[in-house]
């Protein structure tokens, strides 16, 4: 990162690994370019010669190996072309593995791509003076019928192509190479600032009119946006962070306003930092990978366990509670030590389905979905009348303490989440009586005058079995796992959206006994993913080995679309979580139709080709998933419905 004026950029040193990327990673699920896009490019030219070419980027093929398994020649074009706008070439360089690329000489800014028969076109515009140690910022649209360039938001220059940009451009394998075309030769020498490709039309209306039109911005990355480090220029030189800053080694350090602009390397990370006057931030880190996945701790339970719900409790540590089938040994809430969980305190429950921890300020909370009513029922007239129980931390007995009950009907799960500073609970009334499984499930809100939850709204559902709170932007939406409406699993599961102080249909799913839904993001994608537990219809048989779908938010279109489908067996559960910059789902599977003995699996982010499986871990009729984190080391514990028993296991990482 190198300083020119009050302007930060980057200098490229070599044509460096960091600074090349699968075109897959930035155009996900895209077999070809897009035909209509812009580019959008803040440089500066410090250096360059009348007949020298330099690429600010490219997008290759991948190299091919020659008869003797040498990589296949390529030779630069360093004449200077035609002087026409348009001019068709066919070298050496050209015919071997550039897709497409922007570079510029000293007179003229190019733009290539390969056309038809694998003739790479060259659209070139003349009258950019470059070259002139200022920094500009140019936007090129390429659209079905015209290229323009605009400079600085100038006057644009176009031109109308005899050949049109190929609609089947094809870059499956590619990789884009910044500064370069992934060689020493016709390496940019000058300072970049933002690169950016936006698909669609022109993107100019975008970033003018500007104030500062040479450095009109779009995207730029906040390291280079940031206010620059005040330094001092001699004689017009540029100050460079590589060469003059200085770099501190050592555990710990505070980011401070004295040390702005100071690189920090922390050798037990592998992290690279730069302090912009407040706080670290990561420049280059060693992130962790999954390894392998190691059993920690087999933890005998007094009964079958449906779920587990893993939090903090402030001066306490990590716990975690159990929802236990046996209404005679109640759920166990357990308390994390360097060995494992131990059992730290007992609750009474009564066909405990789930657990829900909340926080209300300081105050720490757990709901309890309770399938049965138990010895309380003295208090209701009806016989099948269920209540489910909310209890709070007692700082002061270091205990959870009842707090409040709510009639509920054979409660499947509560979701707790806040919206405008309120607090909200969603319970998910699977069935009233035997029979009946289209109920309301009701929204509670908590009453700050009353200190106590209140019915918000009702929502009809259909043999409910989870609920899902999650905020995209500045929307909140809850999603409904509906299983089973008396006749047929196939049914729809509803994802609301919040509107004026209710919730509002927001779109409809066909489901298969949904049982569980997870909602995670990577990078600005927003995803959903369903578990479907298994087709059954009127007297029929079930069929256990069935697609579970992961969909994802279509921001244009405000919907959420098929992703991937991947087969599970009677899944009741998935959990997301991440380490280091990689991203994994697991997924519960119970049942397939002959035992409850089978492997539950773990699958891996790998961008273009979705979500694959990497581990298989054994189970016996899994319930539940719960990620947690502990010192520095991650685990993943699961709970059986079918054994008393639930097992922790250590993800070892490299």
């Amino acid at each position: 990162m190198k300083q020119a004026g009050e302007v930060r950029g980057i200098h490229f040193s070599s044509p460096h690994s960091s600074m090349s990327f699968p075109s897959s990673q930035l155009l996900v699920n895209c077999e070809l370019f897009p035909k209509e896009f812009s580019i959008v490019v803040t440089l500066k030219v410090t250096r360059i010669t009348a007949k020298r070419n330099e690429y600010i980027f490219s997008l290759m093929e991948p190299k091919k190996v020659g008869k003797r398994g040498m990589g296949i020649k390529e030779e630069d074009s360093d004449k200077e072309e035609s002087k026409e706008k348009e001019v068709r070439v066919k070298s050496n360089e050209e015919r071997g593995r550039i897709i497409l690329g922007l570079r510029f000489s000293g007179k003229r800014l190019h733009f290539l791509f390969r056309g038809r028969g694998g003739v790479v076109e060259h659209w070139g515009f003349q009258g950019t003076p470059l070259a002139d140690n200022q920094w500009h910022t140019l936007v090129l649209a390429i659209s079905n019928d015209n290229v323009r360039l605009t400079v600085d938001c100038g006057s644009p220059l176009e031109i109308v192509p005899s050949r049109l940009f190929p609609s089947d451009l094809n870059i499956q394998g590619s990789r884009f190479y910044i500064g370069s075309r992934g060689r020493w030769k016709g390496l940019y020498s000058g300072l970049l600032r933002q690169l950016v490709l936006v698909p669609g039309l022109d993107a100019t209306h975008q970033i003018c009119p500007s104030s500062q039109p040479q450095l009109a911005a779009l995207s730029v990355p906040p390291l280079l946006s940031d206010l620059p480090v005040m330094g001092r220029e001699h004689d017009g030189r540029l100050i460079s962070y590589e060469t003059e800053e200085r770099v501190s080694v050592g555990l710990e350090k505070s980011c401070s306003e004295r040390l702005q602009g100071q690189l920090w390397f922390n050798p037990l990370r592998k992290g690279l930092y730069l302090c912009d006057g407040t706080v670290w931030i990561t420049v280059l880190e060693d992130h962790k990978r999954l390894d392998y996945v190691l059993e920690h701790q087999v933890l005998t339970t007094s009964s079958e366990t449906h779920d587990v719900e893993v939090f903090q409790v402030p001066g306490m540590g990590l716990m975690a509670a159990m929802a236990q089938r046996s209404t005679a040994s109640g759920s166990a809430v357990y308390l994390w030590s360097h060995t494992g969980f131990q059992l730290y305190q007992n609750i009474s429950t009564y066909g405990a389905l789930a657990w829900r921890h909340f926080r209300m300020g300081s105050k720490t909370f757990l709901v309890v979905s309770n399938s049965g009513g138990g010895s309380d029922k003295r208090f209701y007239k009806e016989p099948e009348m269920d209540f489910s129980v909310i209890y709070k931390w007692s700082r002061k007995r270091k205990r959870f303490v009842r707090f409040q009950t709510l009639q509920t009907h054979c409660a499947r799960d509560w979701e707790a989440f806040n919206i405008n500073q309120q607090t909200y609970l969603a319970v998910a009334n699977h069935r009233q009586g035997d029979d009946n499984h289209t109920i309301e499930s009701v929204i509670y809100r908590w009453n700050t005058l009353t200190k106590s939850f209140e019915a918000h709204q009702m929502l009809l559902t259909s043999g409910a079995y989870d609920w899902e709170f999650f905020t995209v932007g500045p929307y909140h939406f809850l999603v409904v796992a509906n299983a089973f409406d008396g006749v047929t699993t196939s049914v729809d599961s509803v994802i609301y959206v919040w509107v004026n102080g209710s919730f509002q249909v927001f779109q409809t799913i066909k489901t298969f006994c949904a049982t569980d839904w997870e909602m995670f993001q990577i990078g600005s994608r927003v995803f959903l993913v369903v578990a479907n537990g298994h087709r059954l219809h009127g007297s029929g048989p079930s069929r256990y080995a069935i697609n579970s779908t992961i969909y994802e938010l279509d921001m244009n279109g405000q919907l959420f679309v098929r992703f991937q489908d991947i087969v599970t067996y009677s899944a009741v559960d998935w959990e997301f979580f991440s380490l280091g910059e990689e991203y994994f789902l697991v997924v519960a599977n119970s049942f397939n139709g002959e035992s409850y003995s089978l492997n539950s699996i773990l699958y891996r982010w790998q961008g273009y080709e979705g979500f694959v499986p990497i581990h298989w871990l054994p189970t016996i009729g899994c319930s539940d998933w719960e990620f947690f984190s502990s010192k520095g080391e991650s685990y993943l514990i699961y709970s059986s419905a079918k054994a008393p028993l639930s097992k922790v296991f250590k993800l070892k990482t490299y």
